[in-house]
């Protein structure tokens, strides 16, 4: 069995699946750190260079390449729900959480982050935000196998949430 954590940048995926990770004594990957060693660059320049539809490529690569071990905790990035084979191949050993923030909750979190490009130019910050989620909820939703609400939990809080589904999982 895996935790799989998808949702939208700044919703808090990275520091709850650390925290998860710890706690069950498993292993934490960032598919998108995976991403930029496996292309030698960063994503911003993956997708400069390559496109959105290389990086999704990447992305998809890693995707098999981890959704098959077992007993890790999966970082996703907010994209991976784009493709159905990512969430399939996701959920074929994984229980999937899907963690959410209002549009407020995620500008207030990411402004300073540079290391993702505009997913929709000509947008301001909260309007892109406010737009690709709602492209994006359905299949959030879909996805999903549980839902936590980030906006004002703590990361302890949200992955005592996911640990404490692991465990009745798994007993």
């Amino acid at each position: 069995m895996n935790v799989v954590l998808i949702g939208y940048r700044g919703t808090g995926k990275s520091t709850v699946a650390q925290i998860v990770a710890r706690n069950l004594g498993w292993e934490a990957l960032s598919l998108d750190q995976m991403i930029v060693q496996k292309a030698g660059k960063a994503i911003p320049k993956i997708v400069d260079e390559l496109g959105w539809e290389y990086f999704r490529d990447l992305e998809s690569e890693v995707v098999v390449e981890t959704a098959g071990r077992d007993k890790v905790v999966l970082d996703c990035g907010g994209g991976v729900i784009l493709r159905a084979a990512n969430v399939q191949a996701l959920k074929d050993k994984g229980k999937v959480f899907l963690l959410t923030a209002t549009p407020d909750t995620i500008v207030s979190r990411i402004k300073e982050d540079t290391n993702r490009p505009a997913l929709i130019q000509g947008k301001t910050f909260l309007e892109e935000i406010a737009e690709v989620l709602e492209s994006r909820n359905p299949l959030y939703r879909a996805a999903a196998d549980v839902q936590i609400a980030t906006d004002d939990k703590t990361p302890q809080e949200i992955a005592e949430v996911v640990i404490s589904f692991v465990r009745e999982s798994i007993i």
